[in-house]
C-alpha cells in the first residue's frame, strides 16, 4: 500500500513558499537576436513610444549606453526635464541613512569607496584593517622617510585625506548606533 503524501499547500500559513509553485511560468527571452538569457529589462524602442524591448541585463546596458534621453528637445526643456528627474529622486538619496547598516552593502559613501580604493582595501574593510593599511602606506610616501620628492608628498596628502574621509564616517556610525 502506497503512501499519500500530503500537498504543501494546505493549513496556514502555507508550508511551500509564495513563489514557489507547480504551474509552469512563462520567461520572455532577450529579445537581442541569439541570445537565450532571460529578458526581464524593459527598454524603449523609440522615444514617446509605448512599445518595448525586453533584454537580459547584458544586453540592456549596451542598449541604454547609446540612448540619449533628451534627444529632440530644446536646451530649456532638456534643463526642465533633468530638473524634475533630480527632485523626483532626490527621496532615494535622502533615505540612503535608513538603510540597514554595514559596511560593503551599499552603505559607504562615494567619497568613502575612493578613499578605500586608495588604500585598496574592500568595501566592507573594518576600521582596524583600515588603520592599519594607512599606516603601512604613510610609512612608504613619509615626507621623513622620502624629503624633497613632491609625488610622495602629494600620495601622502591624499592618504591622509582618506583616512580622515574614513575616520570621520567611523565616529558618525558609533554616534548612531
Amino acid at each position: 500500500m502506497s503512501r499519500v503524501k500530503r500537498s504543501n499547500d494546505w493549513g496556514f500559513p502555507r508550508w511551500r513558499g509564495y513563489d514557489a509553485s507547480r504551474e509552469a511560468t512563462t520567461v520572455r527571452l532577450c529579445d537581442r537576436h541569439g541570445c537565450e538569457e532571460r529578458g526581464d529589462c524593459p527598454a524603449p524602442k523609440s522615444p514617446n513610444n509605448p512599445e518595448r524591448w525586453h533584454f537580459c541585463q547584458k544586453h540592456a546596458a549596451e542598449y541604454n549606453s547609446k540612448w540619449d534621453y533628451f534627444e529632440g528637445l530644446e536646451k530649456a526643456e532638456a534643463e526642465e526635464r533633468a530638473k524634475a528627474e533630480r527632485a523626483e529622486n532626490a527621496g532615494y538619496a535622502e533615505s540612503a541613512h535608513y538603510g540597514w547598516a554595514g559596511s560593503g552593502d551599499g552603505s559607504r559613501s562615494a567619497d568613502e569607496m575612493r578613499a578605500l580604493e586608495l588604500l585598496e582595501l574592500e568595501a566592507d574593510a573594518d576600521f582596524p584593517t583600515i588603520k592599519r593599511a594607512y599606516r603601512a602606506k604613510a610609512k612608504e610616501v613619509h615626507p621623513d622617510v622620502k624629503p624633497g620628492d613632491e609625488k610622495a608628498a602629494k600620495q601622502f596628502q591624499a592618504l591622509q585625506v582618506s583616512y580622515e574621509v574614513l575616520r570621520a564616517a567611523e565616529e558618525r556610525r558609533e554616534w548612531k548606533g
